[in-house]
């Protein structure tokens, strides 16, 4: 049984999209990040960076933060959506960390100066959404010779779709990049994916596109 601390962020669908489609039993304990909840004693315990999501694993009674770090752990808890030969198993590492490094920063900075303080600083915007851009060009050269970003669906999709799936407060047209098109809706129409969009929460549909925000 896990324990999943989250709330309705890419970075919280990540670990509930993986869990759905790991089939791990789970318990949701909702982090209203807009009530500041994530600085909360008892969470701090377990998320000692005051960020979602985290788990704690009531089997071996370990608790996690981080992402990429729990999307790591469930695979490799389950032998499942990881790469097991050492050069493929590289390859995803590499483009999981891609993700972390490059994908959330970047269009989480998109989201902050664009999305929600538009107009503050010009540069901040053409800088951001400049590189969101790129690394949207990035992606769909990657998956313009395969289905999925390893070929076979992995946590590495997992972790990129769910900030791709802001691509309406990014200013992007999905439509732009087709194969990133053709992967994001072939993700999203899994049932497990749409399930674990809704956690802790129900929201609007998965944005399409399209679709306008």
């Amino acid at each position: 049984m896990i324990d999943l601390y989250t709330w309705g962020t890419p970075n919280g669908r990540k670990i509930s999209i993986a869990l759905e489609e790991l089939q791990i039993p789970y318990t949701v304990f909702p982090i209203n990040i807009g009530k500041d909840e994530q600085f909360d004693p008892d969470f701090l315990k377990i998320s000692p960076n005051n960020k979602v999501p985290a788990i704690v694993d009531r089997d071996n009674d370990l608790a996690l933060m981080e992402s990429g770090a729990i999307l790591l752990y469930l695979a490799k808890k389950t032998g499942k959506l990881l790469p097991e030969n050492d050069a493929d198993y590289w390859d995803a590492l590499q483009w999981l960390m891609w993700q972390m490094a490059g994908v959330g920063p970047m269009l989480g900075q998109v989201h902050h100066f664009v999305r929600f303080n538009q107009g503050k600083s010009d540069y901040a915007e053409a800088r951001y959404i400049n590189e969101g851009r790129r690394l949207y060009d990035v992606l769909d050269d990657r998956l313009s010779e395969r289905e999925f970003m390893l070929g076979d669906y992995s946590i590495v999709d997992i972790s990129t779709w769910p900030w791709i799936s802001r691509f309406n407060w990014q200013t992007i047209d999905i439509r732009e990049f087709p194969n990133v098109e053709r992967w994001y809706t072939t993700i999203a129409s899994r049932p497990a994916v749409q399930r674990g969009y809704h956690i802790p929460t129900e929201t609007d549909p998965i944005p399409m596109p399209g679709d306008t925000a």
